[in-house]
């Protein structure tokens, strides 16, 4: 199974001598790396938000195995779809599914199926991928995505994620793709997205989750990135550092309805 792109030409470019130019813009080919458990990175356009994603991507140090959460924008599919073989094909080549890692999950993960229809459209965890294979070469990733907002389904999955990754021999990032606070105004976004983060880099899932819903949050990847945080923790996560936060305010000067996007890295 081949998945073709979705997106190409629209949230980034569809040449690859294009894209692989405008990665090389946002990253820092000389910036410190260090090593991580999870992250949290936006997915928007990759002009509205490519530069956030850029400065999480270059200050970890990403190993050859990852494992993609994302939400699921449109309604088709399972609430909890993974692929378990084949490859997300890119501008710069196929990026390979990391089949006896995707397996391994969903034996430990039952709510978990095998679901083509989820991913098809899906544009929260192509977008990681032309970074990915930017910045880490020769890589495999299982991609998760998620249509449920149940914390108990979620924290089963944060855990099914920490026993597996526990068992390799390997490190394995989990990549939590999401955007904050979606289309109201500058101040009001940055206001609620403080919030958000602020759980965040508390290491507090249960936290992040409530805040989201209670203080309506319109994260759209908050399911994702409390599974993260349910795996970072059971793994032994002792802290998280914002890298960077923007809005796409930033860069298109309307500051009456936009975006927020934060890079924050779990370690």
């Amino acid at each position: 199974m081949i998945r073709p792109p979705a997106v190409a030409g629209r949230f980034y470019p569809a040449d690859p001598q294009t894209l692989s130019r405008q990665i090389e813009a946002f990253c820092d080919s000389g910036a410190q790396r260090t090593s991580a458990i999870g992250c949290v990175v936006p997915h928007a356009g990759y002009m509205y938000s490519g530069h956030v994603a850029g400065a999480v991507y270059s200050a970890l140090k990403i190993p050859s195995r990852c494992i993609l959460l994302g939400p699921r924008h449109y309604p088709q599919g399972q609430p909890l779809a993974i692929l378990t073989e084949g490859s997300f094909s890119t501008p710069l080549g196929n990026a390979r599914i990391d089949a006896a890692l995707a397996r391994e999950l969903a034996q430990a993960c039952l709510s978990l199926r095998e679901d083509s229809v989820a991913h098809e459209r899906e544009h929260s965890l192509e977008v990681q991928l032309p970074f990915l294979q930017k910045i880490a070469g020769n890589f495999s990733f299982v991609p998760v995505v998620l249509g449920t907002d149940r914390y108990g389904v979620l924290d089963d999955l944060g855990k099914a994620i920490a026993r597996v990754i526990a068992a390799q021999a390997e490190p394995v990032l989990i990549i939590a793709s999401s955007d904050m606070n979606h289309y109201e105004s500058d101040t009001v976004t940055r206001v609620k997205d403080e919030r958000a983060i602020a759980r965040i880099l508390a290491l507090d899932p249960r936290g992040l989750y409530d805040t989201v819903r209670n203080e309506e949050i319109s994260m759209c990847g908050y399911a994702a990135a409390t599974a993260m945080l349910v795996a970072a923790r059971e793994l032994g996560a002792k802290e998280a550092k914002l890298i960077r936060y923007a809005t796409s305010g930033d860069i298109s000067g309307d500051r009456d309805q936009v975006v927020g996007y934060a890079g924050i890295a779990i370690e």
